[in-house]
């Protein structure tokens, strides 16, 4: 017999069998009464059940239901590596088909799945929040939206890095700042527009709503509304620089200005966040927000390992500090 018959035995998950047989103080007095019971029903106390674990069939699923280039790459790639370091297997399950499956209510049933760790997922909260309450451990790597105080997560800081660009663009003289904002219910998003009127308010000035276009965070639609930001009908309405939600945006961005002959940033300024390597690759050099990609992956399965280990895990909302990188793209306003 194997943890995995006791789990389905009592109903509760392979990680928390593990948990009352290792002895983790972890654990509802009633749970680990009802994994005893069923154990011993069984007949497998004292057959040397083994944990759960890395030594034995249990592997960490991987969710990213997203295109694994540039952002999401180097987190997943990060995450599998720090796995392969602590000696865990991975399930990945990636790519944009991926989002019409349902995914999380099966995981903690799931064969051979000891934990997960699920990357900006699409699911409801309300899916997470019972995939908690079965006591499957999980990671939540940049929430969509907001998770319960119990729900282990890691993010950014997304309000902090978005104040320090605008406060940066502030500093060159900037007022009239256009916002190419992602998704409008994207936790990262409100988080930034947050952090950019904070930038503004500090510098005397509001934040104008018709200078904000929201939408998915790619190249083609950071063109769009940078164009109609920039087509506005009166010269003295439109924005003199332009802070896009990430660098793919802020591609799209620079190719609308070229297309209307302004020099970046001689006539408009334009900003970035993530400083991936097209960062690098632009004309001019692109000022960004850095975000830390790498660590919050092994930070994720930092915090996973301790779930899985039945620690006690107190900070459970975890937020990497992000850097501001200053290059070329961005310059003072025009008088």
């Amino acid at each position: 017999m194997t943890v995995r018959d006791i789990a389905a035995q009592t109903g509760v998950s392979i990680a928390t069998v593990s948990r009352v047989l290792n002895g983790h103080a972890n654990v509802a007095p009633e749970t680990r009464e009802l994994v005893k019971q069923a154990a011993e029903r069984l007949r497998i106390q004292g057959l040397g059940v083994r944990p759960l674990g890395k030594d034995s069939q249990g592997a960490v699923y991987l969710r990213c239901p997203y295109l694994l280039t540039d952002y999401f790459g180097l987190i997943v790639t990060s995450v599998a590596e720090t796995l392969a370091l602590h000696g865990w297997a991975v399930n990945l399950d990636a790519g944009e088909a991926s989002q019409r499956a349902t995914v999380l209510p099966a995981l903690p049933s799931r064969p051979g799945t000891a934990g997960a760790i699920v990357i900006l997922p699409p699911e409801p909260g309300e899916q997470l929040t019972a995939l908690r309450a079965s006591g499957f451990p999980f990671v939540v790597v940049d929430p969509r939206t907001p998770v319960p105080p119990d729900i282990a997560a890691v993010s950014a800081a997304h309000f902090a890095g978005s104040r320090s660009i605008t406060a940066h663009l502030a500093g060159l003289g900037h007022r009239r700042i256009g916002v190419i904002a992602g998704p409008h219910n994207w936790l990262a998003g409100q988080a930034r527009l947050a952090g950019h009127a904070s930038a503004l308010a500090e510098a005397g000035t509001l934040h104008p709503s018709e200078l904000t276009r929201s939408g998915e965070p790619t190249a083609e639609f950071g063109y769009q509304a940078a164009a109609e930001l920039l087509d506005r009908p009166d010269p003295r309405d439109r924005p003199t620089a332009l802070a896009c939600f990430n660098d793919k945006t802020a591609v799209g961005a620079l190719a609308a200005a070229a297309a209307r002959g302004l020099r970046v940033p001689a006539d408009l300024s334009v900003t970035g966040f993530d400083d991936i390597d097209l960062a690098q690759a632009t004309s001019p050099l692109l000022t960004t927000v850095r975000q830390p990609l790498a660590e919050m992956g092994r930070m994720a399965v930092s915090l996973l390992i301790r779930l899985l280990e039945g620690h006690q895990v107190e900070a459970r909302h975890v937020e990497l500090a992000t850097d501001l990188v200053v290059r070329a793209s961005t310059g003072p306003a025009l008088k």
